[in-house]
């Protein structure tokens, strides 16, 4: 090498590992200092760590997770479709949609959902003016708890993912419906298999988010009777006045779902992400490529 040649050497970030290394301390810390309370007995803990009754309740926590966000994707994507329209009237019913249901608390939504049958005793679906009726009966009967909750649950997270979904689909490029436009391409063929496919590089991080906050805030369900995870660590928690150990049980099961239910995430970041190179745009964020130069 001659002795004119530049050699780059990356710059080093102390600070960097330090701080992760105190972060890590300081929770381990906190960790030790509840585990080691001389109030919290740890028998109780390990006793119900894998309760039948907390198992139940964990699996349709799940279960209403997985159904409502399905729900609210369709309907997000539809509302998010009605909102760039150019037609007046169906731009101003999703904004209400969107406002009313952001606009209002959750927990207000779930329990309007659970009473239903007080404001309507009896339910009847069928053709208006005419003697055709499809459904009609007890709404109690017809829209039980769990139905309540997922409905309650998959319209306020629908108004929430619509807005990401709108946003993903104008972060493409219009010059995309352009060229489908040119090749004679339909609006609803363009947008299923050239606009939603590119937005789902911005769609996924987000909803993914959504999907982890609906699963925990099935513990509201609590105040209709769901009997999810959080209803059922309240139950037995009541009768053997363990608050503190069943919270910890409940809080390692909502733990390990978040976990495992984050790993699809990462795959369809991945699958999304081809053309994209996230490691690069993360280095040129934070300056990790940044090398020093010396002679």
């Amino acid at each position: 090498m001659n002795e004119d040649d530049v050699v780059a050497k990356p710059l080093r970030h102390p600070w960097r590992w330090i701080s992760g290394v105190l972060v890590v301390g300081v929770l381990a810390l906190f960790i030790y200092s509840l585990w080691s309370s001389p109030s919290v007995d740890h028998g109780i803990i390990v006793q119900y760590l894998f309760n039948p009754q907390i198992l139940n309740g964990a699996v349709l926590t799940v279960v209403i997770t997985v159904v409502s966000m399905l729900i609210a994707t369709i309907l997000a994507v539809i509302l998010a479709v009605m909102k760039l329209s150019p037609n007046p009237l169906l731009k101003l019913v999703a904004s209400a949609f969107i406002g009313f249901f952001r606009g209002t608390p959750l927990l207000l939504q779930i329990v309007f959902w659970g009473y239903l049958g007080i404001i309507y005793p009896t339910l009847t679906l069928g053709i208006p003016f005419t003697n055709i009726v499809f459904i009609h009966g007890q709404t109690s009967a017809l829209v039980p708890s769990l139905a309540a909750g997922i409905i309650a649950l998959a319209l306020n997270e629908a108004a929430y993912s619509a807005e990401i979904v709108r946003a993903g689909i104008l972060s493409v490029d219009g010059g995309q419906m352009e060229a489908a436009s040119s090749l004679g391409m339909r609006g609803g063929y363009t947008l299923r298999r050239i606009i939603l496919p590119q937005a789902m590089r911005v769609i996924i991080p987000p909803m993914g988010n959504e999907f982890i906050s609906m699963l925990k805030n099935t513990a509201l369900l609590e105040v209709v009777a769901v009997l999810e995870l959080y209803t059922q660590a309240t139950m037995i928690s009541a009768q053997n006045l363990a608050q503190v150990e069943l919270l910890v049980v409940a809080g390692f099961w909502y733990l390990v779902m978040t976990t495992v239910l984050s790993i699809p995430q990462r795959q369809l970041e991945k699958k999304y992400g081809r053309g994209f190179n996230v490691a690069t745009a993360r280095n040129r964020m934070f300056g990790f490529g940044k090398k020093k130069v010396s002679a």
